[in-house]
């Protein structure tokens, strides 16, 4: 399920890229099968790192000299890059985790070459509302949502890093009501068999593509996406 949309995030060849909070490594696998790039992820979770890993390792070819592939657990308020390091960095489903979100994005900005580009994507504030509205379980876990963003909030403190915003879209517009089901009965959402049957569409979705669903979320995602998908340029030196 990739949010980050390479048409708007164009990667060139010898990119150093950045998924930062890869989780399972939907981004920076996306990444490194998308262009001749030095792919690296980074997490906090050392057991998202080995799925990420599981999940890549049949794509990987040493013999390809084009392109690389890397892993390692960091702290984003202290990563282990030299200033300057990547062309690109994605920071997807990430910044609601982090008390210190601005923290963050100082780390992103040391780290990001001059003229480099920028992903950011955050819940969507309505239908993040809806969740938090109907289950405080739904957030209130270890690890779990801190924050909910307005989007002209986190553009503004984006940009006040000498950023400049060029695009915006919405993702996962069918994920939301999958979502709010299960807060509406979060106690005994693993045998509501709304949700169950919802989850299975999903899976369908996912795995098939087809374009009924496909054209719906299309559809539906400037109304109701579940994500908001910030695109940003780091000013040149």
């Amino acid at each position: 399920m990739q949010t980050v949309d390479f048409k708007h995030f164009k990667l060139e060849k010898g990119d150093r890229v950045l998924d930062l909070g890869c989780g399972e490594g939907r981004h920076v696998i996306s990444a490194y099968l998308e262009g001749e790039v030095d792919a690296v992820g980074v997490d906090l979770c050392l057991d998202d790192l080995k799925t990420t890993l599981e999940k890549a390792e049949p794509f990987l070819n040493a013999e390809d000299d084009q392109r690389s592939f890397g892993l390692t657990s960091a702290n984003a308020l202290q990563l282990p890059f030299a200033d300057n390091t990547f062309d690109k960095i994605i920071c997807s489903e990430v910044l609601e985790h982090i008390p210190d979100f601005e923290g963050a994005l100082k780390e992103v900005e040391r780290i990001l070459k001059p003229g480099g580009l920028f992903c950011a994507s955050v819940p969507r504030f309505w239908p993040e509302w809806v969740c938090w509205h109907y289950s405080d379980e739904y957030h209130e876990n270890e690890g779990g949502h801190v924050r909910i963003f307005l989007e002209k909030q986190l553009r503004r403190k984006i940009e006040d890093r000498g950023f400049t915003f060029y695009h915006r879209h919405w993702a996962h517009a069918l994920h939301s009501p999958y979502w709010w089901m299960q807060c509406m009965d979060w106690d005994n959402k693993e045998d509501n068999r709304w949700v169950k049957a919802y989850h299975k569409m999903l899976v369908w979705d996912m795995m098939d593509r087809p374009w009924v669903t496909r054209t719906a979320e299309k559809m539906l995602n400037p109304a109701m996406g579940k994500s908001v998908v910030m695109y940003f340029e780091k000013a040149a030196a």
